[in-house]
């Protein structure tokens, strides 16, 4: 049997900034390759997308001839716990649903994101990095992966998931702290997430594992990079900075919110999906968190086609505007511009040290 080819390193980055995985749209091919352009990494978002679509895009950004880039997994949970109370959610969304003059979605009793088969693809096509959310791997996916020479990263917000992800063997950790933007990486649904600091839930997750591990939430200035790496991560994620990227999928009306003076804080709500996430408070996060089971996919596919509805007709306030705390940093153009820009403000830059 030849040889396994050898498994991506995050110390080789030049620029240690990971452009995150952003389901929905945003994270696109182009993102990606701009990414690997830069000296850093991109990752494709695997979630809510067929295994055709994504196969697809993985083929895109293989031939751009990047040799850096990953692919973001989501790990399936169980069926609903509930049906009786995302029935109730769904009535209680009628309203939204005559608003825009569409039906609210439908109910579906348990969703695997074709999960299996989407592992099969980026061993198939030998991925560089895979990194996973919303759950761990699981040894045998972990093998698997190593198998075929793909580094395999954890992605998690709480130190104890931390430790469980580094004893499945992952070669690295997304510390996801409360700042961040979009879903919080809990390994349940049901789990509240932890109002902890990145940078203080790095400290404490590198005190506990002897892996590499990648900051997340709330990262947007060479400031927040420098207070990150002195904190134990050997790289950084970015999402929300990458939102109103020349590259990004983002829908327009997202954009524009991102700039409007109306919204001026964000919130965690289970309100879109049934797992807590971080967007801009609106009209629907107000009326509907209240209300939200904790029910993941159910009700992600329930509000799906209102947040389809809303952003075709410009609609911000019952739009899912995921947005970490740091919103404000985020800036149009190239995305190799914004990642030279934080780059360039850090100490290593500064020290010419390119780490």
């Amino acid at each position: 049997m030849p040889d396994s080819p050898e498994m991506f390193d995050l110390m080789s980055l030049r620029v240690p900034i990971v452009v995150a995985p952003m389901a929905g749209g945003p994270s696109t091919p182009a993102l990606v390759i701009a990414a690997a352009q830069a000296k850093a990494i991109g990752f494709l978002a695997g979630g809510y997308k067929s295994v055709n679509a994504l196969a697809g895009e993985i083929d895109e950004v293989a031939a751009s001839g990047v040799g850096s880039y990953g692919v973001n997994l989501f790990v399936p949970g169980g069926p609903a716990r509930d049906l009786g109370a995302v029935l109730r959610y769904r009535e209680e969304l009628e309203p939204v649903g005559r608003r825009y003059n569409v039906d609210v979605g439908r109910v579906v009793e348990s969703d695997d994101d074709a999960y299996a088969d989407k592992v099969d693809l980026v061993i198939d096509r030998r991925v560089p990095m895979v990194s996973f959310t919303f759950g761990l791997p699981g040894e045998s996916v972990v093998d698997r992966l190593h198998g075929a020479g793909i580094a395999a990263v954890a992605t998690v917000a709480d130190p104890i998931d931390a430790k469980a992800a580094a004893a499945q063997g992952v070669d690295a950790l997304c510390v996801q702290g409360v700042e961040a933007g979009g879903h919080r990486a809990t390994l349940s649904a049901t789990a509240e997430p932890s109002q902890t600091s990145t940078v203080e839930l790095v400290r404490e997750v590198a005190e506990l594992v002897d892996i590499p591990i990648i900051a997340a939430g709330g990262i947007a200035t060479g400031a927040h990079v420098d207070d990150a790496l002195a904190a134990g991560a050997v790289a950084v994620q970015l999402g929300t900075a990458f939102l109103d990227s020349a590259e990004a999928g983002t829908k327009p009306t997202h954009r524009a919110a991102l700039r409007d003076s109306r919204f001026t804080e964000t919130v965690v709500t289970r309100a879109f999906s049934g797992r807590p996430a971080r967007a801009l408070r609106n009209e629907f996060t107000d009326r509907y968190s209240p209300l939200a089971p904790a029910e993941y996919p159910q009700l992600h596919h329930l509000t799906s086609p209102l947040r389809s509805a809303a952003a075709l007709a410009g609609d911000p306030e019952f739009l899912n505007l995921w947005a970490g705390t740091s919103f404000r940093e985020s800036d149009f153009g190239p995305a190799a511009e914004i990642i030279a820009r934080v780059w360039s403000q850090t100490a290593a830059a500064a020290r010419g040290s390119g780490r």
